[in-house]
This record gives structure tokens, sequence and C-alpha cells, in this order.
């Protein structure tokens, strides 16, 4: 398969090793789309998980060859449900095909992620959106992008005039995370203007970084739905903690980014 690939100079630098990356990403996002329009009916749970596998191989026939290509002794995580720490060294955390129950469903919230990982920190991320053709990007220390034009979180300082939102938790989840994944939204539809609940965690978590929403939030999740969106709110300035306000690290129980003037308020919301 690799001879059919483009040519592809080694990368001398994590912002050349992004620019190849969202070539790669973008492509396989080309080949879910054309795949996307009718709903897919499914049965029972054993149709349905082939046809999300079927999609989640399409993004990765296109993904593996060239990110293995850009970093050959880079591991690989593509089982968007695995979470804490992952082992030493470089990791492409990937999701082929981000909220893509939605994709079966023709609904329009999906996306193709990729993250690198170095030493358990993001240090480069893509989320494409193959419907809209949006690509959003961040590099540590060097910002978040949309297309090339920078994001920048809100400048919201009251949760009261805020629009938050939160991700289900999975269908096969802990009992006592559902539970609290309902109160805290009957919490937050007490304190903040406008609640929203859908999935994938990482376009809500894009909109934090444009400055569109204020607070994410979400309990338990796994490295692929929260590393992307992760270090696009950190880049463009937001703040990314646990629900209790602590330092987050995919070991973490719950996850919290929002803009910095409501990030205590929902830490307080939640805690309750």
């Amino acid at each position: 398969m690799s001879a059919t690939l483009p040519s592809m100079d080694v990368a001398t630098s994590d912002a050349e090793l992004l620019d190849h990356t969202v070539v790669a990403v973008r492509t396989a996002g080309s080949a879910l789309r054309e795949r996307f329009g009718e709903v897919v009916r499914y049965r029972t749970r054993e149709e349905l998980m082939s046809a999300l596998a079927a999609n989640d191989d399409t993004a990765l026939d296109v993904l593996r060859p060239r990110l293995t290509r850009l970093r050959p002794d880079a591991g690989w995580v593509e089982d968007e449900l695995d979470g804490g720490a992952l082992p030493p060294g470089e990791w492409w955390v990937v999701d082929p095909a981000e909220g893509n129950v939605n994709h079966l469903h023709a609904l329009p919230e999906w996306a193709v992620t990729v993250t690198l990982v170095r030493e358990n920190r993001p240090v480069l991320t893509v989320v494409h959106l193959p419907l809209t053709g949006e690509t959003y990007t961040a590099l540590a220390g060097a910002g978040a992008h949309l297309d090339g034009c920078p994001l920048r979180v809100s400048e919201t300082a009251e949760l009261g005039l805020s629009i938050v939102a939160t991700s289900q938790a999975r269908p096969d989840e802990d009992e006592k995370v559902v539970r609290r994944v309902g109160s805290s939204v009957t919490a937050m539809l007490f304190d903040a203007l406008v609640v929203r609940t859908s999935v994938p965690a990482t376009l809500h978590l894009v909109n934090v970084a444009a400055g569109r929403l204020d607070v994410f939030w979400q309990f338990a999740g796994a490295r692929a739905d929260l590393l992307p969106g992760a270090l696009l709110v950190t880049e463009a300035g937001g703040r990314i903690s646990d629900a209790e306000g602590r330092p987050w690290t995919p070991q973490s129980e719950g996850f919290l980014a929002a803009a910095p003037g409501v990030h205590a308020e929902a830490v307080a919301t939640l805690s309750r």
C-alpha cells in the first residue's frame, strides 16, 4: 500500500509534522464523506457495531499508513474508548470517526481527529469536519487555529450569561457516573444561560476554543474524546481542569474546559 502513497518528506519540526497530519486527516475525511447521506439501518447491537467498524476502517485505511510513515516509531491508539495514561514515548491517538453514530444516522455532527502525544502531553492535534470543510489545529506553544485563523476563547465573566455543554455517558457507563451526569446537568440548568447536551465531545470543545461556547464538562471519558479539544482550548487561552478544579490528566474522573472568566463558577456548580 505504501507504494501508492504520495511523496511525503520526513518532517523536521512539529510545525511541519502538523502540516502533513492535516493532509492525512483531510484525505480520511473525504473518504468518510463519500459514505455519508443515507441513514444506516440496524436491528441488533452486532449490526450496529459492524456499521461503526466499517466507517472506522475506511478512515484508518487512509490514516494508518500516512501517520506511520510520518512517525515510524510512534505507537498507535485507535480505540476511542481507551482511557488513562500512555506508556513513555510518542503515540498517535486517533478517532477515525468521532461522532460515528451521528454519521450512521445522517446527522452532521462528526469529525476525524488525530493527536500526537509525546510523553503523555499532546503536542499537536487536527480536528477536521468533512461536511463543512473546517479544519481545527493546535500546536503546543504556537496557538490554536481554524483554517489558519487564530482561535480565542470567550471573554464571558458570568456563568449566568454562558452557553455550556456536556456529552452524555457511554451507553454501558457505570450507574454512578450516569447519575452524576444527570445531577450536573440539573445544576447547570439552574446556573447557566443555556445547557446543550449532545455527542461528540470534540465538537463542543472546538466551540469552546472558538469562543462560541463558554464551558464544556464531562465525567469519565476517553483520551480520544478529550485530548484534541484539551490542546485546542489551552492554546486558545482557555482553562482545563478536572471537575473539581484540579489539574486534568487522562486518568482524571472528570474534565472541565472553560473560558477563564467562568471557570471557577463552573467548578463550584459541578461540585454541588
